[in-house]
């Protein structure tokens, strides 16, 4: 193989690497080139992702920029690997975030949705989307994505309407959608149902009321309930007690009058009742409460609704009707105070209450006529598909909350009361009958549609098959259906991916056993988190940026940042630290690619073995086992082990160990020197491309320098050497760098500047097997040899594998003896203080039974080192003459 050199690479490379300069031009290069625009007629074999579209009004956050790295990467990896690679993007329609965002705006022209009536609305929302619905394209090229920008889908295009409604209308004529009145989470801001992802829960101080049902003398027949939602009482429609509970049994079976409404009220009895938690009763209010409607079915009791849309008080034919709920709340306390049926109030009273996302009212949980899907063969499917293995969850720890979740759920309400969104193709005939119609039907004359749309969730359901084109057979469906991985977090486990595995499983028959699921393998990546451990958020002010880290440290900083941390199901923490440091790792592999370019760095075929010198054998070697460390992380999505191969194997032993002995061996004669940039070429070559999926950009400008390359997003992936580990290279090395490690702490402990340089007498060096390694020693050790008149006036030995090396050094003159002293006598002090603080902390036993054990644990280890610190620097004081 011929040598390839790298043209003039001074002049190739900026004098240091700024990723602003770089970046916007390397990514326009790559879509210019169609790099990334996928070839469904090609024999390669398919690898696809399709993104998790994010919501069309929003931009991208730090999650999102979290599991965007880690696709691009796999993505990256494959197309390297000789995959045909559709990275395919895409955005949600969002429709209750976008509704609420354009009601807004509407509000501040002093105008409703109403004003403009639903097709001139969805108008004026299709605008908005227009003119922001590229944010997050741009974004999402800031970060590097090697998305297929040309297939980019939408939930509401035309295509995926299409989709849904097929399989509406199949699962309609199935008997898997119907109708019925059940209990939802009602937002009375937005007057539509809300799914449970919308629905976020807060500790809120309120009140825990007692009051009294039946009469007001203790002697006759009465029950004290208790609650914190006194406006439900309204609707209460029976008290239950526990069957076993001697003190109610006289009274199950009868009936109290209720307070306010014409209605007798049943005492009933149910296990679901808990007799030791208060009063052992509890009232029933089956429209306004999810345990009291399952009990209300049980039980067959009446349901009234007694809210209107917009949670004010209705129907109750009572004088709190038209209240707001808040405000009968507080009403009826003080009615039911004034009859004298309050018997306890607890204030302030902290419980849970669900609020909404999107508008950050309590939601409200109503009885509503509602559209459903009914799952229990779809879950049932889309769990058996798990246990089969036809999807496999990363981690496998996951598979325990998958199952939970799939086989034991409840119907799921699909309807919305919104106008932006798939409109129900469901429509009404004048003598009430029904019809569902199709993509390619038509309504009869006469007939009228549903105006529910639905649920966001059941677009993004259809996901990974619609956007290749489904229902219609595309090559697209053919060649890249089902998908290779979904990444995506685990947060919406249940929502979204659960969605997905019933709609590919269902539809999945259409495609034969080899496309019965939507994705071969499911990543569950954890939250990012900042770096404290807490859940970033608005309201506590520590949510990042990641354009804001873009501009700051680059792009391959951020990615390089999220992708250490990454390992499947974990969450990761992030601090500007972190980002801060993957910019230091960028610009070291900058200077040190610079650095061996500078010094002739080349690819090419390299010597036999026995020319080679033990260094660069062992650093060949290094490369090969990081190489397969790296690829096992890739493959079981362990980004984390990945990453940190390369860090330490790049900075620790690439820039630290081989570039420091290969500015020896460059100062040997020419042919050594020759060996040694293409050991350099031979060791950067695959370590940039191996690093390109999570740092493209660097990379890319590095590897084209060394290598004259087109480009590493088509370059062939490195792959290990497949030779055997030279172990004693490996072990004269570690030994090496454990000598020349214990060399510079004995100079630093005999107060020597570290370029200062010292005579120096090495014993054993050739029994350790090290005496060809003498120049490396003496070079980045800063030893000379002895000399005419040469003094011992310091000694170290080291115990290496083979033998113990004994090194003499003359340290005559080189150290200002009472400077010397009195330096360490300042250390000395601090040690001491540190010492003494420490113990007196794990001496306090108060202290001790108040720390947490990590805080005491670490005071051990201060304990620990100070203690070290007061050892050695007394020791080093003694061998100078005292303190």
């Amino acid at each position: 193989m011929a040598c390839v050199s790298a043209p003039d690479p001074t002049s190739e490379l900026p004098k240091s690497w700024d990723p602003a300069e770089h970046e916007s031009r390397l990514y326009q290069e790559w879509l210019d080139a169609g790099y990334f625009t996928a070839d469904a007629d090609t024999d390669k074999p398919p690898f696809s992702i399709v993104i998790p579209p994010p919501n069309v009004n929003g931009s991208l956050h730090m999650g999102h920029a979290y599991e965007h790295v880690l696709m691009d990467a796999l993505s990256r990896r494959r197309r390297m690997q000789g995959y045909e690679v559709l990275w395919l993007p895409g955005m949600d329609h969002a429709a209750i975030a976008m509704q609420t965002m354009v009601e807004r705006k509407l509000a501040q022209e002093g105008k409703t949705r109403d004003d403009l009536g639903r097709e001139a609305f969805i108008e004026r929302v299709w605008a908005e989307k227009a003119e922001i619905g590229g944010n997050i394209g741009e974004q999402m090229r800031r970060l590097g994505d090697g998305v297929d920008w040309s297939r980019e889908r939408f939930t509401m295009d035309d295509g995926l309407s299409r989709a849904v409604h097929t399989v509406f209308k199949k699962m309609y004529d199935d008997g898997l959608i119907y109708q019925a009145e059940r209990l939802v989470n009602w937002s009375p801001v937005l007057k539509t149902a809300v799914s449970d992802i919308e629905v976020s829960y807060a500790d809120v101080e309120g009140e825990l009321v007692s009051f009294r049902y039946g009469s007001l003398d203790d002697a006759q027949p009465h029950i004290v309930v208790a609650t914190t939602r006194l406006e439900t009482m309204l609707g209460d429609t029976a008290i239950a007690v526990h069957p076993d509970d001697e003190r109610y049994a006289h009274l199950i079976g009868t009936e109290l009058e209720h307070p306010f409404v014409d209605r007798r009220i049943p005492v009933i009895a149910d296990d679901y009742v808990d007799p030791e938690f208060g009063s052992g009763a509890v009232k029933i209010t089956p429209a306004h409460d999810p345990n009291d409607f399952a009990i209300g079915q049980r039980h067959d009791l009446p349901m009234p609704t007694i809210m209107d849309e917009s949670a004010r008080i209705a129907g109750t034919a009572t004088e709190f009707d038209g209240m707001d709920r808040f405000e009968a709340r507080v009403k009826i306390r003080e009615t039911l105070a004034a009859q004298g049926r309050i018997v306890k109030e607890v204030r302030p009273y902290l419980h849970s209450v669900g609020h909404s996302e999107r508008t950050g009212e309590p939601i409200e949980p109503r009885l509503s006529m509602q559209w459903w899907v009914k799952v229990d063969t779809l879950a049932k499917a889309a769990g058996d598909a798990v246990r089969a293995g036809d999807t496999v969850i990363h981690p496998t720890s996951m598979e325990p909350r998958w199952f939970a979740w799939v086989d034991n759920m409840h119907d799921w309400c699909i309807s919305r009361q919104l106008w932006w969104g798939h409109r129900i193709p469901i429509w009404y005939g004048p003598e009430g009958d029904i019809v569902c119609v199709g993509p390619d039907e038509q309504a009869p004359e006469g007939y009228v549609q549903e105006t529910d749309v639905l649920d966001t969730w059941f677009s993004s359901g259809l996901w990974p098959f619609s956007t290749l084109g489904w229902p219609d057979e595309t090559a697209d469906l053919a060649k890249f259906y089902p998908t290779s991985v979904l990444v995506t977090g685990y947060d919406i486990l249940f929502f979204w991916v659960a969605r997905m595995m019933m709609f590919g499983t269902y539809v999945g028959r259409d495609f034969g056993p080899q496309a019965a699921v939507p994705f071969r393998n499911l990543f569950l990546h954890g939250l990012v988190r900042d770096e404290h451990g807490r859940k970033m958020s608005k309201s506590k002010g520590n949510g990042i940026d990641p354009l804001d880290w873009v501009e700051r440290f680059g792009a391959d900083a951020l990615r390089f940042t999220l992708a250490r941390g990454a390992n499947p199901g974990s969450d990761i923490s992030v601090g500007e630290d972190h980002a801060s440091s993957s910019r230091n790792f960028a610009t070291k592999l900058f200077n040190a690619t610079k650095f061996a370019l500078m010094n002739g760095a080349a690819v090419g075929e390299l010597p036999a073995a026995d020319e080679l010198t033990v260094a660069d054998r062992w650093i060949l070697g290094r490369l090969d086992e990081v190489l397969a460390e790296v690829d096992a992380g890739f493959e079981s999505y362990e980004f984390s082990k990945a990453c940190e191969a390369l860090y330490h194997f790049a900075w620790d032993e690439v820039c630290d160990w081989y570039l420091e002995l290969a500015k020896v061996q460059f100062s040997e004669d020419e042919g050594r020197s020759r060996t040694t940039s293409l050991v350099l070429g031979a060791v950067l070559d695959p370590l940039l491309r191996a690093l390109s999926p999570v740092m493209p950009f660097v990379t890319e400008v590095l590897w084209k320098a060394l290598t004259g390359g087109e480009s590493l997003v088509i370059a062939s992936w490195p792959e290990p050497s497949g030779a055997t580990p030279d172990a004693e290279a490996a072990g004269l090395i570690d030994d090496l760098q454990k000598l020349i490690t214990e060399v510079r702490r004995f100079r630093s402990d005999q107060g020597l500047r570290p370029g200062q340089r010292v005579a120096a007498r090495f014993d054993a060096l050739d029994t350790a097997g090290l005496d060809a390694t003498l120049p490396y020693v003496r070079s980045l050790a800063r030893l000379d040899p002895e000399a005419e008149g040469f003094a011992a006036t310091a000694t170290l030995e080291v115990r290496l594998s083979r033998a113990t090396v004994t090194v003499e050094i003359d340290t005559t003159g080189t150290v200002d003896v009472a400077a010397e002293r009195k330096r360490l006598n300042k250390d000395l002090a601090a040690a001491e203080k540190e010492l003494s603080s420490t113990t007196a902390k794990l001496g306090n036993d108060q202290f001790l039974s108040k720390a947490p054990d990590h805080v005491v644990d670490k005071i051990r280890e201060r304990q620990r080192v100070a203690g070290e610190e007061v050892e050695r620097i007394g020791a080093k004081l003694a061998s100078m003459g005292g303190a």
